[in-house]
């Protein structure tokens, strides 16, 4: 299975808060068959213990360490939301794009890697948040990848 669909990238969400985000992100993941539906609870409990935004107005919504025990998480995957007006993460955080994961074991780590280094370059966060298309998200995450 793929770890990006391009039909996992959504263009020009207009998200009222990090709560709309996190159901937007985890309803794909749940679409997509990457995770059951419990995802999406674990995803806010993350977010109420440690705020997920990283900073480069991107923020990467995932579940809690026990969505990796049983079943909850199917495959790896990830989608991605981008977000041209932003959407408040707190502490006057916004993030333009919100990439949300789902890691099989302990690949979420490697998945998270690979993400960080794609967003330390501004350039590329410019160029995804300026998109007009899918497509040109989709190759800059699976060059990366």
């Amino acid at each position: 299975m793929e770890i990006l669909k391009k039909e996992n990238i959504i263009m020009n969400a207009k998200l009222i808060n990090k709560n709309e985000a996190i159901e937007l992100a985890g309803k794909l993941l749940i679409d997509s068959g990457y995770v059951d539906a419990s995802y999406i609870e674990l995803m806010k409990k993350r977010e109420e213990l440690l705020s997920t935004y990283m900073g480069n107005g991107l923020a990467i919504p995932h579940g809690i360490a026990e969505a990796r025990e049983g079943n909850v998480i199917l495959n790896s995957g990830i989608v991605v939301v981008q977000v041209p007006e932003g959407v408040d993460f707190g502490d006057g955080n916004k993030a333009y794009m919100v990439v949300g994961i789902a890691g099989k074991n302990n690949e979420h780590l490697n998945i998270l890697s690979n993400i960080a280094l794609l967003f330390s370059e501004e350039k590329n966060v410019e160029e995804m948040v300026k998109a007009k298309d899918a497509q040109e998200i989709y190759e800059k995450f699976t060059k990366s990848m």
